[in-house]
């Protein structure tokens, strides 16, 4: 910039302070096109914001393909003037799947590392949230539109135990399910640094984090109304707008 502008890096680096520019950094997005969009974002932040009475609401979704990645070499412990160290290299043992449910009432989360993500495993796992909710709650589960949660033998499950009530968030808004801000703090603090030497040592440590955290839970609270959020993406639409 510097160069082509015929001014000197100082001059560009304070001019993009100024205006508060940084264009090394690139933030993704994508607006959904979900015809029922505005519907559905009513539905669940309402369920937020206002929950029914006699209900638990629980935010549900699978961390999928959770790899037991091995370092090839024991990571440099945090020091003085240091920061944690690990091999760039590694080798895979295998995956697992974590299904997590976390209450919008306390912050606990009823979680499950399986093989595989499949109908067989989701019908798994609402028992097992069936079996340790009370059993006079009516559950509302915040789910997203992957094909195993909407598969023909769920359906008479969901049917047989009127209890549970299902709702979808929109296409491409996963923003939406407070669970992937959970997923994100296992991820951090646990996953990503971790060195695993097989599946059930990972499985093991999933399950270690899932035990500290429902001792001490840690509740996530929504605030954004459905208007602010609308504006928001009405403000998207017309940026994307005046580019075309």
């Amino acid at each position: 910039m510097a160069k082509a502008q015929n001014l000197s890096e100082a001059t560009i680096r304070r001019i993009w302070k100024q205006h508060n520019l940084k264009p090394h950094l690139v933030k993704t997005f994508k607006l959904s096109r979900d015809k029922h969009f505005v519907e559905k974002l009513c539905d669940i932040v309402g369920l937020y914001l206002n929950p029914p009475d006699k209900s638990l609401v629980l935010c549900l979704d699978e961390k999928s393909q959770i790899q037991a990645l091995d370092r090839t070499q024991p990571g440099l412990p945090l020091k003085k003037g240091r920061c944690g160290t690990m091999t760039h290299d590694y080798v895979r043992h295998g995956t697992t799947t974590l299904f997590a449910a976390l209450s919008m009432l306390d912050g606990k989360v009823i979680g499950d590392c399986m093989p595989r993500h499949r109908h067989q495993e989701f019908i798994r796992f609402l028992k097992k949230i069936d079996g340790e909710t009370p059993p006079g709650l009516d559950l509302h589960l915040i789910v997203d539109n992957y094909g195993t949660h909407k598969h023909p033998r769920v359906k008479p499950w969901l049917k047989r135990h009127p209890r549970f009530h299902l709702h979808f968030t929109p296409t491409s808004s996963s923003w939406l399910n407070l669970v992937e801000r959970w997923f994100r703090e296992i991820t951090d603090k646990r996953l990503r640094r971790g060195s695993f030497a097989s599946v059930p040592i990972l499985i093991a440590a999933i399950k270690d984090y899932l035990t500290n955290h429902n001792q001490n839970p840690r509740v996530f609270i929504w605030s954004a109304p459905v208007d602010k959020i609308l504006t928001k993406i009405a403000n998207c639409k017309e940026a994307l707008d005046a580019l075309h």
